[in-house]
């Protein structure tokens, strides 16, 4: 199996966790900072809808299937990094090794999100949340990374 077929496959574990574990603070955070619990991931589908899926703060197949799964992918996508992140490492990986490399990729998943991609391709949650609830977000999908990897592991 090649590394990329491997970290892919590792990568639908602590990848999913990490969309997991940020989709359900998007939904806490959400529902503090907008009255809404969707409202977050709905925003999410600003890449495909444009704008207007900024201001949606009900549930609709159109946003918030859409936005949640763009935010699954993404946290797969993210998850590739940090599994190979992970591979680089010279011997298994301890705890202290995975939660150092969920936060590189985590690092690199905000600094990408929120900076370096045109407004159309970010991932839409920044505008409708707090800086706190971003930081929170992030928080939430390095660690969802590394419990997700460590259990992976252990199995």
């Amino acid at each position: 199996m090649s590394t990329w077929t491997g970290a892919l496959k590792d990568a639908m574990v602590s990848g999913g966790a990490a969309s997991i574990t940020s989709a359900a603070l998007l939904a806490l955070r959400g529902r503090k900072d907008t009255g809404s619990a969707v409202a977050p991931l709905n925003a999410t589908s600003h890449i495909v809808y444009g704008d207007e899926a900024l201001r949606v703060n009900r549930p609709t197949a159109r946003h918030t299937v859409v936005g949640a799964a763009l935010h699954a992918a993404s946290g797969v996508f993210w998850g590739v990094l940090f599994e190979k992140l992970l591979r680089r490492e010279r011997r298994p990986a301890s705890a202290g090794a995975v939660a150092r490399n969920a936060i590189k990729a985590t690092a690199v998943a905000a600094l990408v999100d929120l900076v370096v991609v045109p407004k159309r391709l970010t991932p839409g949650f920044e505008r409708r949340l707090s800086g706190r609830s971003l930081w929170m977000m992030y928080g939430g999908l390095a660690a969802g990374m590394a419990v997700g990897a460590l259990l992976w592991r252990r199995r």
